[in-house]
């Protein structure tokens, strides 16, 4: 927030507040013992999740529901035309949530409640979610990996946790192909990631033909974050933007909702956001 403020930013946006996430809303992606799991433990004051290496406080499992409900609220406006694009400035993130675990700082998916929600609330058929955090969004792929009205893209460091988005792991059944995995080395940066958008996601979302797009922006694939090792500039997150700003121009009517996931090295992290945002404001 700091670094949107800096960069003069918030006076040209329309903040949307948080809200509580209900537990249907949470069902779409999670199962009812994961949880009942997640509430206990928060409320028993463990310092991590028992389902994994997510550390948490007694104020999580409320901070988490706020985060979804905000990318609700987000989805809400923008399929309704009350905005063009949203961007959650939310934490904790979310895309390693699996249905039935949290693990990687993440308790609850927000961008695949969201997607499910768009679905279900708005009656939208075709979501892309566009993950380029230096992470794999395991969770997200595995909520989805069956799922054909939900394509899955990632950009993501190989080796690195949580070990998973080989470049063939695509989708199973009907879906086969609607997930679509780039592992790059420690090192890559604009040639490989935005080569992999321009290359291949564009055309995919062609034949694809999104209702929604939805974006993981993990900014821990900056040059210089602690977690990672990519070296994308905040320029180039201007350019991602561009081009995923581009997909849904062609195909959903602009409507784009950007959640905030990773990004560790405080000053790359708003400065980063910082770029997305003005190019999601352009």
């Amino acid at each position: 927030m700091d670094g949107l403020r800096k960069a003069k930013l918030l006076d040209r946006l329309e903040p949307l507040p948080a809200r509580v996430a209900t537990d249907e809303e949470l069902l779409a992606c999670h199962t009812s013992e994961y949880l009942q799991t997640a509430r206990h433990d928060v409320a028993a004051g463990y310092h991590h999740l028992t389902t994994g290496d997510t550390e948490i406080t007694s104020k999580s499992w409320d901070i988490a529901l706020g985060a979804v409900g905000g990318v609700l609220n987000a989805v809400d406006a923008v399929v309704s035309g009350r905005a063009r694009n949203a961007f959650c400035a939310v934490r904790p993130p979310g895309h390693h949530a699996a249905p039935t675990r949290g693990m990687g700082f993440c308790l609850l998916n927000n961008v695949a409640i969201g997607a499910r929600y768009a679905q279900r609330r708005h009656g939208l058929e075709r979501v892309l979610i566009v993950d380029w955090d230096v992470h794999h969004g395991n969770g997200t792929q595995d909520i989805f990996y069956s799922d054909p009205s939900v394509f899955f893209f990632s950009t993501h460091q190989w080796p690195l946790y949580p070990g998973t988005g080989r470049a063939d792991e695509t989708g199973t059944g009907a879906a086969k192909g609607c997930t679509m995995n780039f592992p790059f080395p420690a090192g890559s940066g604009r040639k490989e990631i935005l080569g992999a958008i321009e290359n291949s996601l564009v055309p995919a979302a062609d034949r694809f033909r999104p209702d929604l797009v939805m974006i993981s922006a993990g900014f821990d694939s900056r040059i210089d974050d602690l977690l990672g090792r990519f070296t994308l500039t905040d320029e180039d997150f201007a350019d991602l933007t561009r081009v995923v700003m581009g997909i849904a121009a062609k195909h959903a009517g602009e409507r784009i909702v950007s959640a905030l996931e990773g990004g560790y090295t405080l000053s790359g992290l708003a400065s980063a956001a910082a770029a997305h945002v003005e190019t999601l404001a352009s």
